[in-house]
């Protein structure tokens, strides 16, 4: 039985693992050596023997096992280990009798990091357990003017009136506020001041450089246990009414910051008898408050170059290439590109800044990275032996395989070709392709006959959505009447390329979109928009990515010497590169065979793109569903633009879910899809 839950336990762990790399996080357990500065600590406080939220068990002390658990704590390792067999004697004991010994624990910054005990953790959270006694040892920072440092001091001062340790909040003041809130309600008497704080005790237990001095906390609660009882239950009914309406997605907020905010606009006393239906109607009657309250977004798109910024610091101290010490730059292919469009795409960008930056860079090559294993094999070798610089990972099935390398070689350059993939030690960059489907859906749209038009498409990841979307759009704004039939090359139970293509015949239509570029070893005229005729096909315009102009401009910013300063108002965040028909990373190539007419309005209307005096998504716009996704006088915002997983209402087609598809393609879906299950 305890096999059978290690194996479930198991996926769960894999799962939060391909989670985190998907979003650009890391993706096992955070060690507390690697985040404690230790010249910021001012004491150790010892708290003694105390029950801890187990949400807030974080991480680990020190590296020893932390690759083997994901960041949820969930087991990685294979079946059959010693890692195995002992977390399955820990389940047997908590299902016959409960895991009641206390593991040991650092509390930093309101998170628990695991000194003894990580095994017996993980069951627990497992079971989904609410907490778990521990021996607390609290790290205390040295008090700075950072906000996180000073809020960290309320917590502690409230920690120690209330005992209370599972609220949590990220703005200055929210704690004095929230006893404001419960003493208003309750017409408790003032808070009591205690004459100390902390008291010193020598002797009664180590600290962690072994001095035999610890301090100790002194509790003194202002609170008796009816109201301490009445705030647990209503913030726990509270998290989970937050949690069901989706709260969580709502990352810049806390959950303690949301119930502060509906105290203060309910009161505490009217909060205290809400049952949970109630909480969630007042939760969805003031979501657009928090909503303000998480203003700040994750990820930060750069839709063009940054402005180079000289700095004369940065001019001294970087060694600018030359031809006798040449940037080294590597391009990681997972197979041939010969064999691909897409990776051909890639290859002529490489040779384009070959020519560009002559004897001053030097460029380096992998074909033949299909897994992530080889991928990661590929890269070290490139960095240890070859003393590569910068590396370009040009699928995004190589996302995982780019962030382990960059996490264990911080001063090399790592960039992955994916939309809405970030982290702080890779950026990621793609190109802004709807803009010049948008111009093809146009021509699409003012050439048809008979009012029907194909769109063949790869995989449901981030992006492609946008492309067809916009493709649709364009077909929209001069044809009405015409619909776009979808299909996709990627289906388990695909009908074939051949076979789409006779039944896309066979249903009237007489324009494809298809492929974006030539594959180089497979000769084919079925590729961009081309015209479908009894006896030909005729090629009328290709959407095209000119990526040698993006890789130019990226390592024109390294080579500069302001790779950490040109994208200054973002510094703490990560960075993902969306360039578009303006830096011309993106492009429209017109055959001789389209109308003069129909060619002057589709300049003009490129020329009004690239000027942002159009923007391809704003006005009305209709999904498939009849949902109205933004009004006539509305636009839509990037972040949105990104993540679309609708289609328009022109579109006939779904977007299949990762089950749907081929093997190979789920693992690609599985990481930017835009659903990742099949909808009942």
């Amino acid at each position: 039985m305890s096999l059978e839950l290690y194996e479930k336990a198991r996926k769960m762990g894999v799962k939060a693992y391909k989670s985190s790399v998907s979003q650009g996080r890391y993706p096992y357990l955070p060690v507390l050596d690697d985040i404690l500065d230790k010249d910021s600590v001012s004491s150790d406080v010892s708290l003694g023997l105390v029950d801890i939220p187990l949400d807030r068990i974080v991480g680990t002390c020190t590296k020893g096992r932390t690759r083997a658990f994901a960041s949820n704590f969930m087991p990685l390792m294979e079946e059959g280990t010693e890692f195995c067999a002992k977390w399955s004697v820990l389940c047997d004991a908590h299902l016959s009798e409960g895991i009641r010994d206390a593991i040991k624990v650092y509390e930093y910054l309101n998170n628990y990091y695991v000194v003894e005990g990580n095994k017996r953790v993980s069951v627990l959270k497992y079971f989904e357990a609410d907490s778990i006694p521990a021996f607390v040892t609290r790290k205390v920072p040295k008090l700075t003017d950072d906000p996180e440092i000073r809020i960290y001091y309320e917590y502690m001062d409230f920690n120690r009136k209330t005992g209370l340790n599972f609220i949590f909040f990220s703005r200055e003041g929210s704690y004095k506020r929230l006893i404001d809130e419960v003493n208003n309600a309750m017409k408790t008497d003032e808070i009591s001041e205690d004459s100390t704080d902390i008291s010193t005790v020598s002797g009664a237990a180590d600290t962690a450089d072994g001095s035999g001095m610890v301090i100790r906390a002194v509790s003194s609660k202002i609170w008796d246990e009816d109201i301490l009882l009445e705030l647990k239950a209503a913030y726990r009914r509270f998290a989970v009414a937050y949690k069901t309406k989706g709260g969580e997605h709502l990352e810049d907020i806390t959950t303690g910051d949301a119930f502060l905010a509906f105290v203060e606009l309910s009161g505490f006393d009217k909060v205290c008898d809400m049952g949970i239906d109630e909480i969630e109607n007042g939760i969805a009657s003031m979501w657009q408050e928090f909503l303000v309250m998480n203003e700040q977004s994750e990820v930060e798109v750069s839709l063009n170059p940054p402005e180079t910024k000289k700095s004369v610091i940065s001019q001294l101290i970087s060694k600018k290439p030359s031809a006798d010490n040449p940037l080294k730059v590597a391009f990681i292919y997972d197979k041939d590109p010969v064999q691909s469009d897409w990776l051909y795409s890639h290859e002529l960008g490489r040779n384009h800044i070959k020519e560009v930056f002559g004897d001053t860079i030097s460029t380096l090559k992998i074909t033949a990275a299909s897994t992530e294993e080889e991928a990661i094999e590929a890269m070290e070798e490139l960095i240890e032996k070859e003393k590569v610089e910068v590396i370009f990972t040009t699928t995004t099935n190589l996302v995982d395989a780019s962030l382990k390398v960059a996490i264990k070689h911080p001063d090399v350059k790592i960039l992955n070709c994916s939309l809405n993939t970030s982290h702080r030690y890779i950026r990621t960059y793609s190109a802004r392709l709807y803009e010049a489907k948008f111009l093809s859906g146009m021509i699409a749209g003012a050439l048809t006959k008979t009012n029907r038009i194909g769109y063949l498409a790869d995989y449901p990841i981030f992006g492609v959505i946008a492309n067809i979307n916009a493709f649709a759009q364009g077909v929209r704004m001069v044809n009405p009447y015409a619909v776009i039939e979808l299909k996709w090359s990627t289906l388990k139970d695909s009908e074939g390329r051949g076979n789409i293509y006779r039944s896309f015949y066979e249903n009237g239509i007489d324009f494809v979109s298809d492929q974006d570029m030539i594959t180089p070893s497979k000769a084919s005229r079925r590729f961009g928009l081309y015209q479908v005729t009894d006896t030909d096909i005729i090629n009328i315009t290709m959407a095209t990515y000119n990526w040698g102009k993006m890789y130019e401009k990226i390592i024109d910013i390294i080579m500069n010497g302001n790779w950490g300063s040109a994208d200054a108002e973002s510094e703490s965040k990560p960075i993902n590169y969306w360039w578009g028909l303006s830096t011309g990373v993106v492009d429209l190539i017109l055959s001789d065979k389209i109308p003069k007419a129909t060619v002057r309005m589709i300049e003009a209307m490129k020329s009004m793109v690239i000027d942002e005096k159009l923007h391809v998504f704003d006005g009305e716009i209709i999904d498939q569903n009849g949902n109205t996704i933004s009004s006539e006088d509305e636009g839509m915002i990037i972040d949105d633009i990104i993540k679309m997983d609708w289609l328009l209402c022109n579109v006939e087609g779904t977007i299949p879910a990762k089950e749907e598809l081929r093997e190979d393609a789920q693992s690609i879906v599985e990481l930017r899809g835009v659903k990742k299950e099949s909808e009942e």
